[in-house]
């Protein structure tokens, strides 16, 4: 047998019970956290805070597909569903799909999962497509659904799924399989090995022709929310992102067994490392509004945008550092006023300057742990 849906015991997934016990603890404890903190805020201050985290995982599931998207079309589909006020910027169909989906994610994580539901995010994702043959549906093509690489007349299989005219019913096991481990559900499972064994399972069935990676990995970010009883903040697709070969070798072995203590163990790691990083992302943002406030009234509309250009990359800044002739790309400022304005900015405390010269750069003043933001 070649892959693990053909196999005769498929899909009973053999792992020991408390594989990931002390991280499941871990996970719980920081989750805490996070929604201690986020608590503190009134709506008008965490919802642009939310935005922004949604948004980025928005970015970062597109990207693992090789699709990069516009972020501020996507925060402002974001804004649009929060009922916050938009900048009206008519966003692309892909940036409002993905928008659709992981507001809808966050806003309705508890409701148990049906087949609706999965139609409806994967017709959100294939927004404008014209290439498929079912979108908002289960794939009914007679071709085999394979995933593949290299050239087109001598492709490398890494994955050829079941059948389709197997879909439907292996959905139907699966829909009942993720309800029934639910916390509350007739056998539920710890949260770290529900989360990675949905994402597993769903990608070795790949009921659509398109989409299936990201709609496994907001599966995933379900079964985490519905584990802490809260909607779910995890940066799983980003951290994911930055892992995205290994992410997709681990895969790779996983779909060819029903073994999967190794592939669990990889994606417990993954979700704690994703956590770490939305605690440091969300202390960032804190320390951002902290630093605007503190610059309101003190900075000209030629310096908030360069500051407000940097902080977009989060808290190393411009990769490379701003310099004073991209001061001046970027706000159109004479060199000479560049100067002024950025010796400006350092005398605020919203930069610091590092070099002489031609080597001066300017770098975002907020000390973080810049290992989390590569």
């Amino acid at each position: 047998m070649r892959w693990n849906w053909q196999q005769s015991d498929w899909p009973r997934f053999r792992f020991a019970a408390d594989l990931t016990a002390l991280r499941e603890r871990a996970f719980l404890r920081q989750a805490g956290v996070v929604v201690g903190t986020l608590k503190h805020f009134a709506d008008e201050e965490r919802l642009p805070l939310v935005i922004e985290l949604i948004g980025t995982e928005a970015l970062k599931t597109s990207e693992i597909e090789g699709e990069m998207l516009d972020r501020l079309s996507v925060q402002s589909s974001l804004r649009r569903q929060f009922g916050l006020q938009s900048d009206e910027r008519r966003s692309p169909p892909a940036e409002q799909g993905i928008a659709e989906v992981l507001g809808d994610l966050y806003r309705h994580f508890e409701t148990p999962l049906d087949h609706a539901t999965l139609c409806r995010w994967q017709g959100d994702l294939m927004r404008g497509r014209r290439d498929l043959d079912a979108v908002g549906a289960y794939r009914r093509h007679p071709e085999p659904m394979r995933v593949v690489s290299g050239r087109i007349d001598a492709p490398t299989v890494h994955f050829e799924a079941p059948p389709s005219d197997r879909v439907q019913a292996e959905m139907q096991a699966f829909v009942a399989w993720f309800n029934e481990t639910a916390p509350g559900g007739s056998r539920p499972l710890p949260t770290l090995l529900r989360a990675g064994l949905a994402h597993l399972y769903f990608e070795s069935i790949h009921p659509f022709e398109d989409g299936n990676g990201r709609v496994g990995r907001a599966l995933s970010e379900k079964a985490l929310a519905q584990g802490v009883g809260q909607p779910s903040l995890t940066a799983l697709s980003l951290t994911i992102e930055r892992h995205r070969k290994d992410y997709y070798a681990q895969l790779g072995v996983a779909s060819r067994t029903l073994d999967v203590e190794v592939w669990l163990d990889w994606f417990a790691d993954i979700v704690l490392e994703a956590q770490q990083h939305t605690v440091s992302w969300i202390d960032f943002l804190l320390a951002k509004s902290r630093l605007l406030d503190g610059l309101r009234g003190k900075i000209n509309g030629r310096q908030e945008k360069a500051l407000l250009r940097m902080l977009e990359e989060g808290p190393a800044g411009l990769r490379g550092g701003l310099s004073a002739g991209k001061y001046v790309a970027l706000t159109g400022a004479a060199p000479a006023t560049a100067r002024r304005d950025l010796a400006e900015l350092v005398e605020f405390g919203a930069l610091r300057r590092t070099g002489e010269l031609k080597t001066t750069r300017y770098w975002l003043a907020i000390d973080m742990n810049l290992e989390m933001f590569p």
